[in-house]
């Protein structure tokens, strides 16, 4: 309890000295759970951001996840939020959309925005969608997974401690970004994301790169018995056992959300090595992240960035 009201305080101190600090420092210190290069820490006209190695590999596609870092928010949204409907004052959230377009090499007014509700929906992105949510208002809601095979729209999805999820299929050209919490990741988000994928597309699993992305790690998720009963309701005993494990409270559990949901992926035929699952938690680095655990709704949020380069039309 006393470091939980420790951090707890940490999120209500004035923030703009950290983060002031934290932009001029090159690379970020971040903690990571284990010593695997997953990411590359990419800073660009000072708004730095996390980049799959996995998904820069393939030249095809760009990618990103925020972090609170090189925006123009203020106080408690310090500085790079991306959500309109936390307070924040609206031009400071253009901006950060802005800068961050800059930073990734995208266009801003070609980003589409998610508007989550913990569903399982998937939307198909056209464009006519392009600019729904940073420039033009949503004509949706409850949508949690975007997918689109159109170069140069760029996906945004939205976070602060729950699991984003990343898909490419290098085959035909297309891609996914979901947002999959607790309540996505037992109604398996990542295989409903394939699936529309392939009704849209012709996705094949096998050729699908899946990134698991920065959230909140299994020492840090503190669950109760609800959501416990949820998992073991929703896997199999030789599943849940892997990433639910009592942590000796009386009703407490440590969920490894990225775990479960690398489960999910290689159930639903995404080839073991074609999977990369972050190794940084927003928890443990909440300073330079989001974290619902250690702000509550004290904060903004995190974005991921997925699209295709322009060029990459050409489909096997």
């Amino acid at each position: 309890m006393d470091i939980e009201k420790d951090l707890q305080k940490d999120c209500q101190i004035d923030m703009d000295d950290r983060q002031a600090d934290a932009r001029s420092a090159v690379p970020i210190p971040w903690i990571y759970a284990d010593d695997r290069d997953v990411f590359r820490t990419v800073q660009d006209r000072g708004t730095p951001y996390l980049s799959f190695k996995a998904l820069e590999e393939t030249g095809l596609v760009v990618n990103g996840f925020s972090t609170r870092m090189g925006g123009a928010s203020q106080g408690k949204f310090a500085t790079m939020n991306f959500s309109y409907s936390r307070g924040d004052d609206p031009a400071h959230v253009l901006e950060n959309y802005t800068r961050m377009a800059h930073a990734l090499g995208v266009e801003r007014d070609r980003m589409v925005v998610s508007w989550q509700t913990h569903t399982t929906n998937v939307r198909l992105v056209t464009e006519e969608d392009a600019g729904k949510g940073v420039i033009l208002e949503r004509d949706y809601r409850d949508v949690d997974g975007l997918i689109c095979d159109i170069p140069g729209i760029t996906l945004v999805t939205f976070y602060a401690d729950c699991v984003p999820l990343y898909f490419f299929d290098r085959r035909k050209r297309a891609i996914g970004l979901s947002h999959s919490g607790w309540r996505g990741t037992v109604a398996r988000m990542g295989q409903v994301t394939l699936e529309a994928m392939r009704d849209s597309f012709g996705t094949r699993p096998e050729d699908v790169i899946a990134c698991v992305g920065p959230s909140i790690c299994g020492k840090c998720y503190e669950v109760g018995e609800e959501v416990a009963e949820a998992f073991r309701k929703g896997f199999s005993q030789a599943d849940w056992t892997r990433f639910l494990t009592a942590d000796g409270k009386p009703g407490k559990y440590q969920l490894d959300l990225w775990k479960a949901n690398a489960v999910i992926l290689k159930e639903a035929g995404v080839p073991g090595e074609n999977i990369t699952v972050t190794n940084i938690c927003t928890r443990c680095n909440h300073p330079y992240l989001f974290s619902h655990r250690v702000c509550g709704e004290d904060r903004g949020n995190l974005a991921a960035f997925l699209g295709l380069k322009p060029y990459c039309y050409s489909r096997i």
